[in-house]
């Protein structure tokens, strides 16, 4: 889509936002941090937090996980590697840079993959999203805290106007709910099995999606999916 930055433009984003980010960014997101990382727990087992930063939810996972992250810059990756030294974190089997559109996982590679924050920052949404339902194995979870836009109204046309201002500092204030919602009626093998809203003011979203265990179902889900797209691109549901 036009107006979308290249990776490197989006690192140096977050290089310049590293210094600060636990500051600014740490308490409005705490709620969807817990949330998130509560919900990939009722999996458990291996996870891939894509675009761990700095490292603000790897506490909050249980031990008896294997926690892997990856992040699109280094300096935020080196405040995660000080953060896991700090607090000795052992269930963090590793951090590396790495872009969230090519993963460097073989296929079915996690039983959970998380996103937070992330899918509204990477310039090919949806081809990150194909990334973390393919490394995660069948059965498994990707689980997503995102900003969704507004779909109609003033608060459309503004996010609409930001977004010059926005994409210089790393991510989008213009992204509805129907780029999901499209991605999901397409995608092989997906289905969504909750969404419901974050603070602040419910401008964000918790997204589970599960990826089937039997292919046989692929085409059942994509139809229910679809069946479900005008429904799932109202701002309430």
């Amino acid at each position: 889509m036009s107006g979308e930055q290249p990776p490197e433009q989006v690192a140096l984003a977050y290089d310049r936002w590293a210094p600060v980010y636990d500051v600014i960014f740490g308490p409005v997101f705490r709620r969807g941090r817990r949330l998130a990382t509560d919900a990939a727990e009722r999996t458990g087992g291996r996870i891939l937090e894509v675009g761990v930063g700095t490292g603000l939810s790897l506490a909050g996972y249980r031990a008896s996980n294997t926690v892997i992250g990856v992040d699109i810059s280094a300096p935020m990756l080196q405040k995660a590697h000080r953060r896991v030294e700090r607090l000795r974190l052992r269930h963090v089997g590793g951090l590396s840079v790495m872009d969230a559109e090519q993963l460097a996982f073989p296929d079915s590679s996690f039983d959970v993959v998380v996103a937070q924050y992330v899918v509204t920052a990477v310039p090919n949404p949806e081809r990150a999203l194909g990334e973390f339902l393919r490394v995660v194995r069948p059965g498994g979870e990707i689980v997503i805290a995102t900003r969704i836009g507004a779909e109609t109204g003033l608060r459309s046309r503004i996010e609409k106007l930001m977004m010059p201002v926005s994409n210089r500092l790393g991510w989008r204030t213009e992204f509805p709910w129907a780029r999901y919602a499209r991605w999901a009626a397409s995608a092989p093998g997906v289905t969504l099995v909750d969404r419901r809203p974050l603070p602040p003011l419910g401008h964000f979203a918790l997204i589970r999606y599960r990826k089937d265990q039997d292919p046989a179902r692929t085409i059942t889900s994509q139809a229910k999916n679809r069946q479900r797209l005008p429904e799932l691109e109202k701002d309430g549901r």
